[in-house]
């Protein structure tokens, strides 16, 4: 290329400015941000200023242009801006200033490389002017950016590291909720959005919970709490709602299903780097009786070799008191040494729980008071809604929070018209 990077470079009938070529520069000049240009939109703006520098085939510009426009389109939170997609991805990026901000502690080189990146992206993020005119001197049609917040990003590196420190970096700054699936953290963009005020009684469990929550968030001892009783009675909901209360403050929660509790010390490891507290979020725990399954969080409950760390504590729900199935054959082995000891260990499972919260069924009174509750936060008022829920819950499954929700659900649907 020789002069190339000089001044301005003229391909056929082609005028590509000293600001074009400077910006495909800086990206190449990036210390602790490369890994923005290996995304989607990255790679696909990489290309296509590549293309356009190039003096590629208007049909080969095109083709670029069009899967970088796409990848914006579909990049979440952005609206197509590019520069705020570029202010995002630097705010999620996992890189070593970003990592060591968010446990609070940065080595003053770190600060230096990052108000280095920044500059030069900060650059690249007011480049739209320059790639739409060497757009249209290509003959590809152009289409107006949304506003983007392009602040004077250098200058931004304390408040950047005030950023990561409360949300979080990489996989934790993008979600707040995610599940354990096939071996691997999958996240959940958009978590379940009960809150407490949609939950109506148990107001001692919502107040333990609470308290025992906002211990795990400012890093005081908090205990492991097992939500169990009837079905239906909201124990998931309340502990969706409450972590829902702490997430700001950077409380991040991970559902993990029975059956990938074998993973747990994988799971604790990933954890243990993490700044965040977490809540190990196990729903519908129950075990049967030749199940070994229990044994890794027992292990976590009672604080084994491998230890408990403070900032990750399991809350589980269940619909048995004793997690682990009974069966007259596990009764005592008159024959054995010691014959409870097997028995025991099956039993006191649950009350490795440092809190246990109870939720009995609910009768007819609260399950109409649940009913009314709901219609009030839903804005829905009709006169025959009691008669109404009573008649659903005969149909259908009882006495419930959960039924509650589906008579309301039934009517926001028109599955109960209004009698006319």
């Amino acid at each position: 290329m020789g002069n190339f990077w000089l001044g301005v470079w003229i391909a056929p009938h082609k005028l590509y400015t000293t600001a074009m070529l400077a910006c495909y520069d800086a990206a190449q000049r990036l210390l602790l941000y490369r890994h923005l240009w290996q995304t989607p939109v990255g790679q696909a703006w990489l290309t296509l200023l590549r293309s356009l520098v190039q003096g590629d085939p208007e049909s080969q510009c095109f083709a670029v242009y069009s899967q970088w426009l796409v990848s914006l389109a579909v990049a979440e939170g952005v609206q197509g801006s590019w520069s705020a997609w570029l202010w995002q991805a630097v705010a999620q990026d996992d890189n070593p200033f970003a990592r060591a901000a968010s446990h609070g502690e940065i080595p003053p080189g770190l600060a230096e490389m990052a108000a280095h990146d920044l500059a030069l992206l900060h650059g690249c993020a007011q480049s739209w002017p320059e790639l739409e005119a060497a757009l249209r001197q290509a003959g590809l049609p152009t289409f107006s950016q949304p506003e983007g917040e392009t602040p004077a990003w250098a200058a931004t590196v304390q408040s950047l590291a005030h950023y990561y420190r409360c949300r979080g970096v990489g996989f934790w700054g993008r979600y707040r909720v995610a599940r354990w699936r096939h071996g691997q953290m999958v996240g959940i963009p958009h978590p379940d959005p009960v809150c407490l005020e949609d939950l109506c009684g148990w107001e001692r469990q919502k107040n333990l919970l609470l308290q025992n929550t906002q211990a795990l968030v400012q890093g005081s001892p908090a205990l492991h709490v097992l939500l169990y009783g009837a079905r239906g009675t909201g124990k998931s909901s309340l502990v969706k709602a409450v972590a829902q209360v702490f997430y700001a403050q950077g409380l991040r929660l991970l559902e993990v299903s029975r059956d990938d509790l074998l993973a747990l010390p994988e799971i604790l490891l990933l954890l243990a780097r993490e700044p965040h507290p977490f809540i190990l979020f196990v729903d519908d725990l129950s075990f049967g009786e030749e199940d070994s399954l229990f044994r890794p969080l027992k292990g976590l409950l009672e604080g084994d070799a491998a230890g408990s760390p403070a900032h990750v504590r399991v809350y589980a729900t269940s619909n048995r008191r004793h997690l682990i199935r009974e069966s007259f054959g596990d009764r005592p082995d008159p024959e054995e040494i010691h014959p409870w000891d097997t028995v025991q260990e099956k039993l006191a499972l649950a009350d490795r729980f440092g809190l246990t919260l109870t939720f009995s069924p609910l009768s007819q009174a609260d399950y109409l008071a649940t009913v009314t509750h709901l219609a009030a936060r839903q804005g829905i008022c009709r006169e025959d809604l009691l008669p109404l829920a009573l008649q659903w819950a005969q149909q259908h499954n009882g006495f419930s929070g959960r039924t509650a929700q589906q008579v309301i659900t039934a009517i926001q649907a028109g599955l109960i018209p209004t009698k006319s």
